[in-house]
């Protein structure tokens, strides 16, 4: 088995070093993507308890009445563009940005940093992951 590896990479160069720049490429992109992710529920209790922060819940008014982490604010998608005079007021604490699933909130993360709000993260997996730990939500 080994033996035909060897062959296969003395007879085919090109290819497995085509094989090989894809699989850096993607190592490389999971590293930077995994740094840059957010934060899980735990770590994200962690930070409210500890840090006082700042949770911002992206979802519509009625995906938020029906659940939401205590004490966050609903400033939907839509909106983020005209709230970020708002959350400048506390940007000294991190903001936790929160969605339904944890895939759109990356989008709110790079408008909040690009305003110039410093530590901003999202919640890995959203108010789905948050439930599915058993963590509490408010309902309004």
């Amino acid at each position: 088995m080994i033996d035909q590896l060897f062959e296969f990479v003395q007879n085919h160069p090109l290819l497995v070093g085509a094989f090989l720049l894809v699989l850096a490429a993607w190592i490389a992109y999971e590293v930077r993507n995994s740094a840059a992710s957010g934060v899980t529920s735990g770590q994200a209790t962690q930070l409210i308890n500890r840090e006082d922060a700042v949770v911002v819940d992206t979802r519509e008014t009625g995906d938020f009445k029906a659940g939401h982490i205590a004490g966050a604010r609903n400033i939907p998608q839509s909106r983020i563009d005209d709230s970020v005079r708002e959350l400048e007021k506390v940007k000294d604490k991190p903001i936790i940005v929160v969605c339904k699933n944890g895939q759109s909130a990356g989008v709110t993360v790079a408008k909040l940093a690009k305003a110039g709000l410093p530590r901003v993260l999202k919640l890995k997996g959203g108010m789905m992951q948050w439930q599915a730990d058993g963590l509490p939500v408010v309902k309004k």
